[in-house]
């Protein structure tokens, strides 16, 4: 397969989960699905924007550039055609690196927030987080441990759980795009040229 070519199919998959991850992270705000009252009673994972800043938003760049790399050529260099089309082929191994360090972002909170588990009513009457180290994750007798809201445990589990896959989906295909990045720098197009179809 062409360097230009695989870089556009990782780019359109990286557009699609970064939508499924801006998605999961808005969901996030409403605990059980249901609105709550005061913004003090969401999780703390919630407001640092794991899906929608390092999922979503750094993850569109690199994947508008991989969209592009196939017909890029910089304007060729010193009349060179190819040496263009290598020096973009390098440039996306720099978006790469910045897709995977918002991936990695949001892997590190979605880890977080599934070991802690959810913010919510106790027991005694006070919103806080009932477990510890992930213990409610083998045992789901202790997720009676919120009150409310309703199905908290299984919706930030779910939605952080998503969260997790998909960074991790993003990390893959970014350190694909590195190496397919290098080889496309190194050796240039495979196919013989850049040609719109």
């Amino acid at each position: 397969m062409c360097t230009g070519v695989l870089a556009k199919c990782l780019g359109v998959t990286l557009i699609l989960l970064s939508m499924i991850a801006f998605l999961a992270n808005i969901l996030l705000f409403f605990p059980g699905g249901k609105e709550i009252d005061t913004t003090n009673h969401l999780s703390e994972e919630v407001w640092y924007f794991g899906g929608i800043v390092g999922s979503g938003f750094l993850m569109l760049l690199p994947a508008n550039v991989f969209l592009d790399l196939k017909y890029n050529d910089c304007c060729g260099c010193c009349g060179n055609e190819s040496c263009g089309k290598r020096f973009a082929m390098f440039s996306s191994i720099i978006f790469a690196g910045i897709g995977f360090l918002g991936a990695g972002y949001s892997f590190v909170i979605s880890l977080i927030s599934v070991r802690r588990g959810p913010k919510c009513l106790m027991d005694n009457n006070k919103w806080g987080y009932p477990f510890h180290d992930g213990d409610y994750l083998n045992d789901e007798a202790l997720w009676s441990k919120c009150q409310e809201p309703k199905n908290v445990v299984s919706w930030n589990l779910t939605l952080f759980s998503i969260l997790l896959i998909i960074a991790v989906l993003q990390m893959l295909l970014c350190t694909i795009q590195m190496v397919n990045g290098l080889l496309g720098t190194l050796f240039g197009d495979c196919c013989g040229g850049y040609r719109r179809v």
